[in-house]
């Protein structure tokens, strides 16, 4: 074997080089010997020493058809020439250069014979040969070019099932992690153009709503002014610059778009995509302490762990108003995801019936208990994806919600609870099923209309 391992590459032209065997002959007695042409005498030589010529054998009396008068009988120890062709003759590695060009059909027909001519002796030409032919058959399919929403998730689930991460993203940040990473495959698949195209952001103030004409890059730079409160909270630099993270959402996103002077572009999606990658990876970092860590929203805050999966939420919301603006598929969260926004958002409603209370909007407390206990309740049973059952306390945020003091019962479809709480369906037009009071559930949904804001 030569040391630059082209032994195999030379042993198959010679192979391929080869004279072809030739057809069976009839016996001598059977022809005709004056009529065929004797060869040419060759050169004088020294005579065969004695012995030297084995005896013959008879001829076998069966044999094949003469051949015709006009070819010439091949000496015994002579092959016949082999018959021409239009393959021609490349060397391995021509031929193995042509493969991409073989499998996209794109070889000329003499390229075309040597090519499938090499793929029966050389087998590692015809395995690439076939992933070749494979993956074209790719390039001509009917189906959807869109990935499927749970392709990341199954994959990360695969990679990690072998090797487990060294740090892991935790538990709580997850839903923040696979929407963010959702929006940000479509922002990757929608061209320039489409970043101007025009998004109706919608939300519930009282009792009407609100809403707000923006477009695609304008509804990032959303998310990254508001995600900036989870940096600010986590340390890190915000994007508004020092001293606007006391800001509630609303005014820093009035911010944010008052300091751009010119129509934001698809320029906003690497900062907004680095930030995201950055909260997750300090919070990984950071360890378990900081999901308890306090984020200020302005009039409210919320624990990191909650606030997290609020910004989730909303990644999607958006996400879903960015899909329409460009008529582009968006599915939902995972139903493991999408339960925990649904509990979220009930485990905030309490403390939303009672401001919209104090505000005059929704009904007096008709039996205020000691907070822990058991309080008049509603039962909300979520259906679908993501669903399950919760009771939500009616007279106090501190009162435990409770199967055995429920007053009424609304049921919901996920997804289109959530569409509530996103303020983009109406309270009216929310609830698939009603049962008990009726008062207790208006003020339950419109409190979870309550949760939307800009």
């Amino acid at each position: 074997m030569s040391g630059d391992g082209r032994e195999s590459e030379g042993g198959e032209e010679e192979v391929r080089g080869a004279r072809r065997i030739p057809g069976p002959r009839g016996a001598a007695d059977d022809l005709d010997l004056e009529s065929v042409p004797l060869p040419p005498p060759g050169p004088p030589g020294p005579a065969a020493p004695a012995g030297s010529v084995p005896e013959q054998s008879e001829p076998e009396q069966s044999v094949p058809e003469p051949p015709a008068p006009e070819q010439s009988v091949p000496e015994p120890s002579e092959a016949p020439e082999a018959p021409m062709t239009s393959v021609p003759d490349l060397s391995h590695r021509v031929l193995k250069a042509l493969l991409g060009a073989w499998a996209l059909s794109a070889c000329s027909a003499e390229e075309t014979a040597a090519v499938e001519e090499h793929l029966t002796a050389c087998a590692p030409c015809a395995d690439e040969a076939l992933r070749l032919r494979d993956a074209v058959g790719l390039l001509h399919t009917d189906g959807s070019l869109d990935l499927d929403p749970t392709l990341r998730s199954r994959v990360m689930d695969g990679c990690l099932g072998r090797r487990p991460a060294r740090i892991p993203v935790p538990e709580w940040a997850a839903p923040y992690d696979a929407e963010t990473a959702r929006l940000d495959a479509l922002l990757r698949d929608i061209g320039d153009s489409e970043w101007h195209a025009p998004v109706r952001l919608r939300w519930f103030e009282e009792e009407r709503e609100v809403s707000r004409r923006t477009t695609v890059a304008g509804v990032i730079g959303h998310l990254t002014a508001v995600d900036g409160l989870l940096s600010a909270a986590l340390g890190l630099d915000d994007p508004l610059g020092g001293g606007e993270a006391r800001l509630d959402p609303t005014e820093r996103t009035e911010r944010y778009w008052s300091s751009t002077h010119r129509p934001p572009t698809r320029a906003v999606r690497e900062p907004w995509r680095a930030q995201s990658h950055e909260l997750i990876r300090t919070a990984s970092f950071a360890g378990r302490n900081v999901a308890e860590a306090s984020v200020s929203y302005g009039a409210f805050a919320l624990p990191l762990q909650d606030a997290a999966l609020d910004r989730a939420f909303e990644c999607w919301v958006h996400g879903g108003d960015i899909a329409d603006a460009v008529d582009y598929p968006y599915e939902a969260p995972s139903a493991a995801h999408l339960h925990r926004m649904i509990d979220l958002a009930a485990r905030l409603l309490p403390a939303a019936l009672a401001g919209r209370r104090r505000s005059g909007l929704a009904g007096p407390a008709k039996d205020l208990v000691t907070a822990g206990a058991p309080g008049r309740s509603v039962h909300l049973e979520i259906e679908g994806h993501g669903g399950g059952d919760w009771y939500i306390a009616l007279d106090s945020p501190a009162a435990l919600g409770s199967p055995e003091r429920a007053v009424a019962q609304v049921a919901l479809d996920g997804v289109e609870f959530c569409r509530l709480a996103a303020g983009h369906i109406s309270p009216v037009e929310a609830a698939a099923g009603q049962e008990g009071d009726r008062e207790a559930i208006r003020d339950v949904l419109f409190a979870t209309a309550s949760l939307s804001r800009l």
